[in-house]
C-alpha cells in the first residue's frame, strides 16, 4: 500500500513539473524525446537542398522535297500550211528540289545549396519546401528560388536532400548586374530596328 501512495505521489509530483511556469523541462519541446526523430517534419523546419542538375537536349531534322513536271505538245500544221518545224513547238520541263537540315542542342549545368524552410505538411507527411538564396560580389547580384516537395525519410541525419530526390521541383535563377544586362534580351522596339536595318 506504500508502495502505491508513493507512485501516485511521484507521478502527481512530475505533473505539477510539467505544468509549471519556468520549468526546464517543457513537453512539448524538441528535446523532450530523446528517442525523437531531429529530421524536419514541422512547419518552419530548414532542409537543405544540394542542387546538382545537368540537362542537355539535342533536336535535328532533316527535310527533302523533289517535284518534277515536263509538257511537250506538237502542231503539224498551221492555216493548211505543214512544217517540220511546227512539230516541236511547245517543250516544258520543270524540275525542283528542296533539301533542309536543321540542328539545335541546349546544356545547362547548375550546381548550389539551398536552405529550405518547410511551408506546409501534408495529411500524408509530406514536406512542402520554399527558399530564397541571395548572392552579390562586385554588383553583381544572383537570386535562386527554389521549391518543391520532399518525402521525410529521404531527409539525412542532417537534414539535407539532393535535388533529384525532391518532387515538383522549381528552380529559377535570375541575375542582374553587367553580365546580366549583356546577355539580357533586348525590348521590343530594339529588336524591331534590329529587323529593319540592313545593317
Amino acid at each position: 500500500m506504500k508502495l502505491v501512495l508513493l507512485v501516485m505521489s511521484s507521478a502527481s509530483l512530475f505533473a505539477q513539473v510539467i505544468s509549471s511556469p519556468g520549468s526546464l523541462y517543457q513537453a512539448g519541446t524538441r528535446f523532450a524525446d530523446l528517442a525523437r526523430d531531429l529530421r524536419a517534419n514541422e512547419v518552419g523546419d530548414l532542409v537543405t537542398v544540394l542542387v546538382s542538375d545537368t540537362a542537355s537536349a539535342v533536336a535535328s531534322g532533316v527535310s527533302n522535297t523533289s517535284r518534277k513536271a515536263s509538257s511537250a505538245a506538237s502542231i503539224t500544221g498551221v492555216a493548211g500550211v505543214t512544217s517540220p518545224r511546227l512539230s516541236n513547238l511547245l517543250n516544258l520541263s520543270n524540275n525542283t528540289q528542296l533539301q533542309g537540315q536543321g540542328q539545335t542542342s541546349r546544356a545547362t549545368t547548375i550546381t548550389t545549396t539551398v536552405t529550405a524552410r518547410v511551408t506546409e505538411v501534408s495529411p500524408n507527411g509530406n514536406l512542402t519546401i520554399e527558399g530564397v538564396k541571395n548572392i552579390g560580389v562586385n554588383s553583381e547580384k544572383q537570386t535562386v528560388v527554389l521549391r518543391g516537395v520532399v518525402r521525410p525519410v529521404d531527409l539525412t541525419a542532417a537534414n539535407t536532400i539532393r535535388s533529384d530526390q525532391v518532387g515538383n521541383l522549381t528552380l529559377q535563377v535570375n541575375g542582374k548586374g553587367v553580365v546580366g544586362d549583356a546577355i539580357r534580351r533586348p525590348n521590343i522596339l530594339y529588336r524591331i530596328l534590329l529587323g529593319l536595318l540592313p545593317f
